[in-house]
């Protein structure tokens, strides 16, 4: 029997998916577009993490900090700078943009591509099956003709330190839902999370003290996190770094929070916050049931179909598989695996070879990141040390933004620094990274050359408008040419 010849809500559909999250939703909307039918599972907010918790929020709040930022370094704007950020406008911002934590817009969106949408926790119950269990306690069991894709994301990582569990630490959620700014705020972490919101409650009026095992962003070029570190110092933050928290202690539920360092000094902090890594949510989604251990991470082939699981059926994106914890790069997997699902469900051959439609090949070698902090930190694919790592004969090209007259008439006394990664075999791009006021702007001209690699011979022929900070491209590449 066709799809078109079953009665609908039968419980059978082409694709399940587990997860309404953008990864979830891109997948979703490409294996409609292939023509399957598709039933998405999600026992939260309809749009995720990303939507509610993470980027959304974090970047709404984080704007009108930057803004502020921006207008001090332009003078005649730096004059008109009289007062302190209304925290009740910001935060009134955020809630805007995460449309007050109410999903029902997206779940609209759901339904509006021909998806099915069914509320509660899915698990899998064997090959090709989904149970999803309501908060009243009903169940369905849903049965997919052609794949499930998991894209439940990740959670936060806490550490197993005495007294954590007491101190009720804040985690990212905590970090961009809160409508209180604390007095004193300590920020346990030097990724992406850690400084971006160092950045933030230090500019709505909190005393942050960062606290860091290693160098800010340690997985990006090594002056990344020196001029990020600069830029907190000047702000106001009290960043250290090389410590590590060993207990907390709150005594009052109310009252302060209390951190022990390994140095054996101790820190009050009215709330503390938590950046320390994330963790697969896989835990509860019935991986046993397929032979896979419960709460790993998932690997995946190129198309992200998982290892280990017979019959070309299971897939995971985003978060789940490890490759690179970033909502972009997730939808990426997520249209990828779409197109690959229907291709694979209609009979058709794949296009699997590096950069082919159903390959993920930019997890490898393209990744883009930003953070939104002041100064802004970009960077797309390999940085020098996973460059030479990785076997290539690297060039480093280093040049300072002061360089071009566009950034210097973006902010006076441009402060950042750009470096591009070169494979001297082939003359190519292999990584880009910029810091610096509004340089997440400039990062997708760098994606496309690294992507597209682009002969280096070619890329300066792309003219950068006089004056943009865009011309940093040109001092690059004169400064490979003439060294």
């Amino acid at each position: 029997m066709s799809k078109a010849d079953e009665p609908p809500g039968n419980g059978t559909y082409d694709l399940v998916v587990v997860g309404a999250g953008p990864v979830g939703q891109n997948v979703a909307e490409h294996a409609r577009a292939g023509g399957l039918s598709v039933a998405v599972v999600e026992r939260e907010l309809v749009g995720g993490e990303c939507s509610y918790w993470a980027c959304v929020p974090s970047k709404a709040l984080l704007r009108p900090v930057i803004a502020v930022a921006d207008a001090r370094r332009v003078d005649g704007a730096r004059q008109a700078v009289t007062g302190r950020l209304d925290t009740d406008q910001v935060f009134a911002r955020r809630n805007h943009y995460v449309t007050d934590w109410d999903d029902s817009g997206q779940a609209r969106w759901v339904k509006s591509i021909g998806a099915d949408l069914f509320r509660g926790h899915g698990r899998i119950d064997g090959p090709r099956r989904v149970t999803v269990t309501q908060d009243d306690g009903g169940r369905q069991t849903l049965t997919a003709r052609h794949a499930v894709a998991i894209a439940t994301g990740s959670r936060p990582a806490l550490p197993d330190i005495p007294g954590i569990r007491q101190a009720r630490p804040w985690t990212n959620r905590h970090g961009t839902d809160s409508s209180t700014v604390p007095a004193r705020l300590a920020v346990v972490g030097g990724g992406g999370v850690g400084v971006e919101m160092a950045t933030l409650w230090q500019g709505l009026g909190s005393q942050v003290t960062l606290l860091a095992r290693r160098v800010l962003l340690p997985r990006m070029e090594p002056f990344t996190g020196e001029l990020l570190e600069r830029g907190l110092t000047e702000a106001g933050v009290d960043v250290r770094i090389g410590v590590q928290v060993t207990a907390l202690r709150r005594q009052d539920p109310k009252g302060p929070v209390t951190l022990t360092l390994d140095d054996g000094s101790e820190l009050e902090a009215d709330e503390a916050m938590f950046a320390t890594g994330r963790a697969p949510a896989t835990d509860d989604i019935g991986l046993d049931t397929v032979g896979l251990a419960p709460g790993s991470w998932l690997d995946v082939d190129t198309t992200c179909l998982v290892e280990g699981v017979e019959g070309e059926w299971l897939y995971a994106l985003g978060d789940v598989n490890h490759r690179a914890l970033l909502t972009h790069q997730g939808k990426y997997q997520a249209r990828t695996a779409g197109d690959a699902i229907a291709a694979r469900a209609a009979g058709r051959p794949l296009d699997d070879a590096p950069w082919g439609d159903h390959a993920t090949t930019a997890d490898q070698h393209a990744v883009p990141q930003v953070f939104f902090t002041d100064p802004e930190a970009a960077a797309v694919g390999l940085n020098a040390e996973q460059a030479a790592r990785a076997g290539y004969r690297v060039k480093t090209v280093d040049v300072d933004f002061n360089a071009a007259q566009g950034a210097n008439l973006y902010a006076d006394g441009y402060q950042g620094h750009a470096r591009m990664v070169v494979d001297m075999d082939r003359e190519v791009l292999l990584g880009v990274t910029f810091v610096g006021p509004g340089v997440s702007e400039l990062l997708h001209s760098a994606t496309v050359a690294v992507a597209g690699e682009v002969p280096l011979k070619r890329l300066r022929h792309a003219v950068a408008c006089f004056p943009t900070v865009s011309e940093i491209w040109f001092f690059l590449l004169a400064a490979y040419q003439r060294d």
